[in-house]
């Protein structure tokens, strides 16, 4: 890994199923911590306008602009979260609806593109998100608890194995959208990753908290081809 804070979520297989599992490392944002791997197809990341607008637009479209790569879309799913900083501790609660966009890439795999809307968050108090993240200074170290803000931002999951089941809800296993989560939506509704693994190859998350006394109240936490980690949410 070339950055200190990322994400991947690798889709393993044991035995008779697939299981996501986040891998703990530092970073921030929904759904635990881990690291990007992977590279997201040039094509695709062509196709977002901005990081912060497709974090929240229908994306049915913008996915499929020649007609040629169909798309499902699932949700919105009620979801809660904690999120990890690039120290290790959980930062603060997160709280948004999941979308997930459903891309054929007309090879036997899809792509997958998980938005995080309408979210909002409240610190807890500790190290900041930023503060351990060595490759810019720009940032703080403590953030106080109970700063509040909004949060938006997305996944985009890569070589996702055919779907097995259209159910609507999260969890397809189950029937129901308690306790959705990234692991759920994927492992209940699509066939192992090829060859092994599916990896988060691209992510954005981006968290505003406005003022309230803060010496950083904006951050974002991204992969290198988003631009990376910058910012932070910090009164220290």
């Amino acid at each position: 890994m070339t950055r200190f804070s990322r994400r991947s979520i690798l889709l393993l297989l044991p035995a008779a199923c697939a299981a996501l599992v986040l891998s703990a490392s530092a970073s921030a944002g929904p759904d635990g911590t881990s690291s990007s791997t992977g590279v997201t197809s040039p094509a695709l990341l062509a196709l977002i306008p901005s990081n912060d607008l497709f974090s929240t637009m229908d994306l049915s479209t913008v996915l499929n602009p020649t007609g040629a790569t169909p798309t499902r879309h699932y949700g919105p799913y009620a979801s809660a979260s904690p999120d990890s900083g690039t120290c290790g501790n959980d930062w603060a609660n997160d709280t948004f609806n999941r979308d997930f966009t459903v891309r054929s890439e007309g090879n036997g795999t899809f792509t997958v593109v998980e938005q995080f809307k309408q979210g909002s968050f409240e610190t807890t108090a500790g190290p900041s998100p930023a503060a351990c993240d060595p490759t810019y200074t720009n940032h703080g170290t403590t953030v106080r608890a109970g700063v509040t803000g909004s949060m938006h931002g997305y996944f985009i999951v890569s070589d996702v194995g055919f779907p097995t089941n259209n159910s609507p809800y999260c969890d397809a296993d189950n029937s129901t959208n308690a306790d959705c989560t990234t692991a759920t939506f994927i492992n209940t509704h699509f066939a192992p990753c090829y060859p092994v693994t599916c990896t988060v190859t691209t992510f954005f998350d981006h968290y505003a908290a406005g003022d309230q006394g803060l010496i950083y109240h904006d951050w974002k936490n991204a992969s290198d081809d988003r631009g990376g980690n910058s910012g932070d949410i910090a009164n220290g």
